[in-house]
């Protein structure tokens, strides 16, 4: 950040391309971690509260002992899971050239 005012950069450009773009990198990890824990509170918050969804879905399932039910439910929620890992991990590629896989 010095070194870009340094060579009289705006202040503007200094801040979204150099500040903004490290500041950024721990947020993403963050943001990634934390959508597993918005699933979990989304399945809690269905049954408590009594909305249908996916959540409902399943621990009605589990009562009733539908195996199917509850398989599809854990295949689908792995799937998201997974694509929203994968996409942090591009995004953070695509944010921090050091990641990126090299030949």
């Amino acid at each position: 950040i010095q070194t870009a005012r340094s060579k009289g950069l705006p202040e503007r450009t200094v801040t979204t391309r150099h500040a903004l773009k490290n500041a950024a990198i721990p947020v993403i990890t963050v943001i990634g971690l934390q959508m597993g824990w918005l699933l979990g509170g989304a399945v809690i918050s269905e049954v408590v509260f009594a909305y249908p969804g996916m959540g409902r879905l399943a621990v009605t399932a589990i009562s009733y002992r539908d195996v199917p039910v509850i398989q599809s439910f854990v295949a689908i929620t792995a799937l998201i899971v997974v694509v929203i890992n994968l996409s942090v991990d591009i995004i953070y590629s695509w944010v921090d050239p050091r990641i990126r896989l090299h030949d």
